[in-house]
């Protein structure tokens, strides 16, 4: 990839910049692996997604060590401003802290509609603090396609923690759980039922519930009915095993990001005592894996589609000369051996 006036990049260079912690380097290798969109998509170049396989390669040896934390809840609830509280508490216990704000895509420019980072103002002259706003670009699931490939940058780059802000999301839209070793949901009073929210996926996936704006009324109804459902699900878990605290917060005053630091750190003592670090950190390489694969089996899908095979499939299918899963098998055989005529017309 080149720039007009500017020399041809180095991506080792670019990378041990990277490594020293300069933040033109790592805004730079961050906007190379979300312009580099998967194979499939419709978007993204193949020299920037060779570019991404690259700069892939040159920082695998640097990374795992960051702490990552999602933080995840409904719009409305203060994620940003919580964010930006949590970031002040990490940088008074010394950590260096590198910020993922997901936001929806502007339907215009496909860029980061909110820019979450205006919200974090307070830490945009601080040298241990990396805040990036990052757009879904269409991917589901509270988070953005290139936001593992980030996670793996700000690692590689020094940051003791990374905080992943998600886009508000709902009952099912809880990605963000696969790329993070503690995940902390807030919630706020008011935002509805308590027992509605109890049946919602996004409660299930806490590791820390986070109540803020804890000085409105309500707030101690909230507790109460987390307290609840925790107490359920206690009595069909093994000795042992975590059981989520609730912090209170007020992030429009500041108050409350220690006593969030204090839980993560309590929840990341329970993973290692129990190797329970490893698990997700293997799981969550695991999904980096397989989202890699399946967008190559898209691309190729994408070469077989624009031959004649997929065609010749449909029209079977359509006359009942072939059931789709029958007509499915064919079709992966043709992935498979990559060569036309990896079945033949007619045949059952």
């Amino acid at each position: 990839m080149t720039r007009r006036g500017s020399r041809p990049l180095d991506v080792a260079e670019l990378v041990e910049r990277a490594r020293q912690g300069q933040p033109r380097a790592v805004a730079r290798l961050i906007s190379l692996v979300e312009d580099a969109a998967p194979p499939g998509t419709g978007s993204g170049s193949d020299g920037a997604r060779g570019q991404l396989r690259e700069v892939a390669a040159a920082l695998a040896a640097h990374t795992g060590r960051a702490q990552v934390i999602g933080l995840t809840g409904a719009p409305g609830v203060g994620k940003s401003t919580s964010a930006g509280v949590l970031v002040g508490a990490l940088r008074k216990a010394g950590k260096r802290v590198g910020v993922l704000a997901v936001d929806p895509s502007s339907p215009f420019s496909g860029g980061a509609l909110l820019g979450d980072r205006i919200r974090m103002q307070g830490h945009a002259l601080d040298d241990g603090v990396f805040i990036r706003s990052m757009a879904t670009r269409g991917h589901l699931g509270g988070i953005a396609w290139a936001t593992p490939q980030a996670l793996r940058v700000l690692d590689a780059a020094g940051c003791d923690v990374v905080l992943v802000e998600t886009v508000g999301v709902g009952q099912s839209e809880v990605e963000v759980i696969s790329l993070v070793d503690t995940t902390l949901v807030l919630l706020a009073p008011g935002t509805g039922d308590g027992v509605q929210a109890a049946k919602a996926g996004i409660l299930e996936v806490a590791d820390v519930f986070v109540v803020n704006k804890a000085d409105r009324d309500g707030a101690d109804q909230t507790v109460r009915d987390l307290e609840h459902m925790i107490s359920l699900g206690r009595r069909e878990q093994e000795a042992g095993s975590w059981s989520p605290p609730i912090v209170r917060t007020v992030a429009s005053r500041g108050e409350g990001g220690h006593d969030v630091v204090d839980a993560i750190e309590r929840h990341r003592s329970w993973m290692v005592s129990r190797g329970e670090l490893d698990t997700r950190r293997a799981r969550r390489a695991e999904a980096e894996i397989q989202a890699i694969a399946l967008g190559q089996l898209r691309a190729r899908l994408g070469d077989v589609r624009r031959g004649d095979a997929l065609g010749d499939l449909t029209k079977r299918v359509v006359a009942g000369e072939l059931d789709p899963y029958r007509a499915a098998d064919h079709l992966v055989a043709e992935l498979d051996t990559g060569e036309r005529g990896a079945w033949t017309p007619g045949a059952v």
